[in-house]
């Protein structure tokens, strides 16, 4: 016959009333044993797992971590002398851009603040030091903040001053970058790290800024030209490089409404003229006729002057006698002069004289030759087999005709802009594509996924985690509070035997009861005993059966 709680309750309770006090002290010990372990397993169950948050770290960037963790009410754990602090698995990343919002940590490099810290009497000398420290690590900060660029070293070589020209010196300074994983610096990343370097030192040259990676490359001077291609430089190559996509995105592009996306393929090969030349010429034409020339400047003079004729020769006695005998031929005529004693009328001159410039005819050409120009291009285009499906419904690939053939090569040229003169060249190909089969990645089963959850160091930790759990759970069950309370119902006040006297006077066997009649039997007395010790226990079951009608 099953018992309800309430007796099993019962039944616990007058057990344990039954046990001696060192029973019930050992009881009493073990359950509580077995409570506090299952408690530490479940403490230690739900204790996250620390992870790395940042190593190596300086000493002063370890305090500003912690303070700052502290403010922020993360536990955190130190580990490898201090140079290592630990955090939960799953705040490490929260943390980090928590951390990175307040700039920490700084790397160990020390800037402006160095200054704030001067002591009573430095030297001079140990002053310069001291700003050319916090100047390098100023600088190294600045370089961090680039995308690329995991941590930075400044080295300034800055010589001291002279009253001596021949003995100055120009500054120089060596840069070491550090690179995250998969990352680089170009051509114009490098040029802006030597002018920022250069721009923050007093006459500091860009060229004399020296660039190196983690890896010992040079990045920047000779070592950065001898590593271009060609003799060109990396935008020279990248230029290359994108007309060259351009081009045939260019021819794809027009191709693929009549063949097809995946039916057509094109390369381009350009060569490029980065060559820069600068011509000036000066030319002068012969000089055209007036009519056609241009007055540059004209200037005209008119002179008139009137001169009256009087007396003549020098005064004195030869001027006062009469004139001799005319010597005129007998032929001549009349003298048309005035007659002799008339008054001689006074002559008058003009002088006119014009001075005109014309402009020289002369033109000044001035040329200078484009840079990255195209000198020739080379092209090719593969066209894959037009694919024909039959009433069947098989499908068969067939060759291009000549004139589609025809049609697709002026297109190409079109669109590339050929030209013979300049000496480009096509070649369009039909061929068929071989092309890979594409399996079809299957859709990870829920199985799948939970195997690559726990299949981790993390999911190892914690399968096994609980596990440990379960198996100390079922221990403190089925090994310590189960069977005490197994024994604890078991308990009964022991039964007095009826002894029978024997045919020969001795005590008589009793007789053979089945274990069932043996279970009812036992019952039956210890309900009898309960009766007799205890009658309100009866009188309360009776009531109880009573009141349910049984």
């Amino acid at each position: 016959m099953a018992q309800g709680p309430a007796q099993s309750f019962s039944s616990l309770v007058r057990g344990f009333s039954q046990l001696s006090n060192a029973q019930k002290v050992g009881l009493l010990v073990g359950v509580a044993a077995a409570i506090a372990l299952c408690v530490v397993a479940l403490l230690w169950a739900r204790t996250p797992e620390y992870r790395v948050l940042y190593s190596n770290l300086s000493e002063r960037d370890g305090g500003e971590v912690i303070a700052a963790l502290g403010t922020l009410n993360i536990p955190y754990r130190v580990a490898d002398g201090g140079t290592a602090i630990l955090v939960p698995a799953p705040l490490v990343y929260d943390t980090r851009l928590k951390l990175a919002a307040q700039a920490l940590p700084k790397g160990g490099s020390v800037g402006f603040e160095l200054m704030e810290a001067q002591k009573f009497g430095i030297s001079q000398f140990a002053e310069q030091v001291n700003y050319q420290r916090a100047l390098a690590g100023e600088l190294a900060r600045t370089i961090q903040s680039l995308a690329p660029v995991a941590s930075a070293r400044v080295h300034l070589a800055i010589p001291r001053p002279s009253v001596f020209v021949r003995e100055q010196q120009k500054p120089t300074a060596s840069v070491l970058v550090s690179l995250y994983p998969a990352r680089s610096l170009d051509e114009g990343q490098v040029s802006a790290i030597q002018h920022l370097v250069a721009s923050s030192v007093p006459e500091l040259s860009a060229r004399a800024v020296t660039v190196v990676d983690h890896t010992g490359h040079l990045l920047s001077g000779a070592g950065a030209e001898a590593n271009a291609q060609g003799g060109l430089d990396a935008a020279q190559l990248k230029y290359l490089r994108a007309l060259e996509a351009a081009y045939a995105a260019r021819i794809e592009t027009i191709l693929q409404p009549l063949l097809g996306a995946e039916n057509v393929r094109a390369q381009v090969a350009a060569t490029l003229d980065f060559s820069q030349a600068e011509q000036t010429s000066e030319t002068f034409k012969p000089n055209s006729s007036p009519q056609q020339q241009a007055i540059r400047s004209q200037q005209s003079i008119d002179t008139n002057s009137t001169n009256p004729i009087g007396p003549t020769g020098v005064p004195g006695a030869l001027s006062n006698q009469p004139p001799g005998a005319a010597s005129a031929p007998l032929t001549a005529p009349a003298a048309a002069g005035p007659p002799a004693g008339a008054q001689t009328p006074a002559s008058t001159s003009s002088h006119r004289e014009t001075t005109v410039n014309y402009e020289v005819d002369k033109t000044i050409r001035h040329v200078k030759d484009e840079t990255g120009g195209i000198k020739k291009l080379s092209v090719a285009v593969v066209v894959n087999y037009r694919k024909r499906v039959d009433t069947s419904g098989k499908v068969s690939l067939i060759a291009l005709t000549e004139q589609e053939m025809s049609q697709i090569g002026n297109l190409v040229r079109e669109a590339m802009g050929y030209s013979k003169e300049r000496g480009d060249s096509v070649n369009v190909v039909n061929a068929p594509f071989s092309l890979p089969e594409v399996e079809m990645a299957a859709a990870p089963s829920p199985w799948d996924e939970w195997l690559q959850r726990w299949l981790t160091p993390s999911g190892v930790v914690e399968a096994a985690k609980v596990g440990a759990l379960a198996l100390l759970l079922l221990y403190a069950w089925f090994g310590l509070l189960r069977p005490a309370m197994r024994d604890l119902m078991r308990i009964r006040r022991p039964i007095e035997p009826t002894l029978a006297v024997g045919p020969e006077g001795g005590p008589a066997r009793a007789p053979e009861v089945p274990a069932a009649q043996r279970s009812y039997e036992a019952d039956l007395q210890a309900a009898r005993d309960i009766a007799r010790q205890d009658p309100r226990i009866v009188a309360n079951v009776v009531k109880d059966w009573v009141g349910r009608n049984e």
